[in-house]
């Protein structure tokens, strides 16, 4: 008991750190994390040097009760007796205690939440916005970045994302393209799967002619039938994205006003392509 004891309760007075910690990360990974264990310990003693003084300051003002760091040293001590003692004091307040921990544990959960819906919200960890985004950015994510257009400020980010993969069909190299609706990762973080839709696809060799019209250029491809279609990132040898942005026509727009035969509109035309 001597030993346990104090190595519980160091675990209550670390976890909320540890809690914070995963709920404000992106990490495109399921089940491990494999950051240094170095830098897993420092996040997570910051976020407990945030939350344990807010929630004594916060129980101090409105409930009169502050930290008797006494009895805490009693508890981490492997004095039987001073733990007795402590012990002892604890049941005294014991509800007290576990409302304290039992709302710390919970603003830990949800707080971090709040401040990374804020953060990808108004685009604080955009590239480039300002000098938080070196901050705030998720560094453990970039297919995020990359499959979202979050680097795009609110005027340019792109209204569809289209992904072009070759892929090795019975020996052929065969080109599908079509509209990213969703993407997942496997348990290791590695890109697993894209879901496409409006998929059209032709053979690596049906290139396109520099004197090709648009119809002769979209007869070198040919729809792909279902409503969704799931694209497995091992299989693909090369991949492509293109952030697509529609343009917008005024519909009751005069006559002398109306867009030229050159212009765009009603069609997606590229904001940027990798």
């Amino acid at each position: 008991m001597n030993v346990a004891l104090p190595a519980l309760i160091v675990f209550l007075l670390l976890l909320p750190g540890f809690i914070a910690r995963s709920r404000f990360k992106r990490a495109e990974r399921i089940s491990l994390d494999y950051s240094p264990f170095g830098q897993i310990v420092t996040e997570a003693m910051l976020w407990n040097c945030v939350f344990h003084p807010l929630w004594l300051l916060t129980s101090a003002y409105l409930f009169g009760r502050t930290l008797q760091p006494l009895l805490l040293l009693e508890l981490l001590s492997s004095d039987p007796a001073g733990q007795s003692k402590a012990i002892q004091g604890i049941a005294a307040q014991f509800s007290w205690i576990c409302a304290y921990f039992l709302s710390l544990y919970a603003g830990a959960w949800v707080v971090p939440n709040c401040f990374r819906f804020v953060i990808i919200y108004f685009g604080l960890d955009r590239a480039g916005s300002s000098w938080l985004a070196l901050w705030l950015r998720f560094n453990d994510a970039p297919w995020y970045y990359l499959l979202t257009g979050a680097d795009f400020d609110e005027e340019q980010r792109p209204d569809l994302i289209a992904v072009s993969a070759l892929v090795n069909v019975a020996g052929q190299a065969v080109l599908f393209t079509g509209i990213l609706q969703d993407y997942f990762f496997d348990t290791s973080g590695n890109l697993d799967r894209l879901i496409l839709q409006q998929v059209m696809r032709r053979p690596l060799v049906a290139d396109k002619e520099n004197d090709a019209t648009v119809e002769q250029d979209l007869a070198r491809f040919y729809g792909v039938d279902g409503d969704y279609f799931v694209l497995r990132y091992s299989e693909a040898i090369t991949l492509n994205i293109e952030y697509l942005k529609i343009a917008k026509v005024v519909a009751d727009a005069p006559l002398d006003d109306a867009p030229s035969a050159n212009a765009v509109s009603d069609i997606g035309v590229p904001a940027r392509a990798c």
